[in-house]
């Protein structure tokens, strides 16, 4: 949107000075009665007034006078000779847009009260307005104000108007700020909001049903990761932060609930990475009579869609290299895949466990003792291939050592129906068909023991009342865990996972 103001950046001055003034002006409104009125009710955004009226010309809107009642953040203000003042408010209106428009005060117009109150407004104060529409001369939209009140003061001056907050920390530190001066984040966080909604969407299409398990469990299961641990005071037990609901959810389709979706966080006592947070979505489904190759088929069109329509289009860019989530995603077995992009490894090579053991050392990856052939070709894969998996990848069939929830091949001994999903070299999806032999899941889990007891502080625990679920029998079923954050990171073009979430994680201010 182009603008009337061109008003230049100030000059620095001492944020406590500039506070200090604010204060007294806020002292001054307590004086005359109430600071913080709550009796505006705006009925127009100005998105939505951009969107129906831009295209009007000059003599249009002169003619009709539509009537317009807003509130906003004050963003810019300019005189305009003595007898006039343009500023722009901006709201929370618009999927994709803005949400600012510009304002014309002026002393015939709103009156000589009105233009002395708003000479001593700030930038960031939050104003209620009624006025008509009307274009300036350079054809910007503008509300003629009639009507000028001041909603809320606000007492901390914002960050240079032409580049917002410009240490990165501080934005993650300090979003309500980023968000208030940086296009950019909201149109971010909107797009968020459109992918999740998407989301919901298309599972309740598919007669998913979305429930809600369990936060803090006795025992932390269903993913490999280092739980965080806490403790209940009334029942004097350890409890752990949620990893994952997958077991959980597993009990209702064992409990006759076929489909079944949950949109919420996983706790993981991880380092924190521009793609891990230890707090994150995931969006996990599971669906009865189906397997891992109709649970790929049907992540990929979840994902597809939630592009669409948080972005427009499933062709995208990411990082300044185009991305196309339109096309059919590649499926590649774990060799396949170190084949295809570390292809001077021979096939005789990769199925030597001392020589993949050797070759990982190289990379600085000592891999723990009970690790078998499948395992070593999993790391192997990691350190060779998997950051070149640029356009959507499935990479299926994983060894049964480090799936223990999934359901074994019928048909190769040591694998399973497993796939993870990687797009520009990272994981995005993890899933499979799921195993619902109580006795091999149960001999799975005491193999997990085994690993832990080894070391391995990422191995699973044995729940036994899982295992008592299973026993109930469990219809054949798929299922997935697609990670929100990772997949909204590539929906908007962020490269740091810490730029989609509102309040990420960081080190305790000092």
């Amino acid at each position: 949107m182009t603008t009337d103001i061109q008003d230049q950046a100030p000059a620095p001055a001492d944020e406590n000075k500039l506070i200090a003034e604010r204060r007294a002006k806020l002292a001054t409104l307590r004086e005359g009665g109430i600071a913080f009125p709550n009796d505006f009710r705006p009925q127009h955004k100005a998105a939505q007034l951009v969107e129906e009226f831009g295209s009007k010309t000059r003599e249009e809107l002169e003619a009709t006078e539509v009537p317009v009642v807003l509130a906003g953040r004050m963003m810019l203000k300019r005189e305009a000779g003595k007898k006039a003042v343009f500023a722009t408010l901006q709201d929370s209106s618009g999927p994709r847009a803005d949400g600012r428009i510009q304002i014309y005060v002026t002393l015939d117009k709103t009156g000589e009260a009105a233009m002395e109150a708003l000479s001593h407004y700030d930038l960031g104060d939050i104003l209620g307005i009624e006025g008509t529409l009307f274009k300036t001369k350079t054809d910007e939209l503008t509300v003629k104000v009639s009507t000028l009140r001041l909603i809320t003061k606000s007492l901390r001056p914002l960050p240079d108007k032409f580049h917002g907050l410009s240490d990165q920390e501080t934005k993650y530190r300090q979003r309500y700020v980023d968000l208030i001066t940086n296009d950019q984040a909201r149109r971010t966080f909107k797009a968020r909001t459109a992918a999740m909604s998407s989301i919901r969407r298309f599972m309740e299409k598919n007669d998913f049903m979305e429930v809600e398990t369990p936060m803090l469990h006795s025992i932390p299961g269903g993913a490999a990761a280092k739980p965080f641990v806490t403790h209940h005071n009334a029942l004097d037990m350890e409890m752990f932060l949620r990893i994952a609901p997958e077991l959980y959810l597993k009990r209702l389709v064992v409990g006759g609930f076929d489909r079944v979706f949950e949109v919420n966080r996983n706790f993981r006592n991880e380092g924190v990475s521009p793609r891990h947070n230890p707090e994150f979505t995931m969006m996990e489904f599971y669906a009865a009579y189906t397997d891992y190759q109709w649970i790929m088929d049907f992540t990929e069109a979840v994902i597809r869609q939630a592009a669409i329509d948080a972005h427009g289009t499933a062709e995208l860019t990411y990082g300044g290299k185009a991305l196309d989530l339109s096309k059919p995603f590649r499926r590649m077995t774990i060799v396949g895949a170190i084949n295809a992009y570390a292809p001077h490894y021979t096939a005789e090579q990769l199925q030597d466990a001392e020589f993949i053991k050797a070759e990982l050392l190289k990379f600085g990856v000592k891999p723990f003792s009970t690790a078998g052939l499948g395992a070593l070709q999993l790391a192997l894969f990691e350190e060779t291939a998997e950051a070149q998996l640029w356009e959507p990848t499935f990479i299926v069939d994983y060894p049964a050592e480090v799936s223990p929830l999934a359901r074994a091949s019928d048909t190769v001994a040591g694998i399973t129906e497993r796939f993870e999903l990687f797009i520009v070299g990272r994981e995005l999806a993890n899933g499979f068909s799921e195993l619902n032999d109580s006795e091999d899941q149960a001999a799975r889990f005491l193999a997990q023991v085994a690993a832990k007891d080894a070391g391995d502080d990422e191995a699973m625990f044995y729940d036994a009342d899982y295992i008592r679920a299973l026993e109930y029998g469990m219809p054949p079923a798929g299922g997935c865990g697609i990670g929100i954050d990772r997949l909204i990171m590539l929906i908007t073009d962020s490269p740091n996972i810490r730029d989609v979430i509102l309040f990420p994680h960081l080190r305790r201010e000092e």
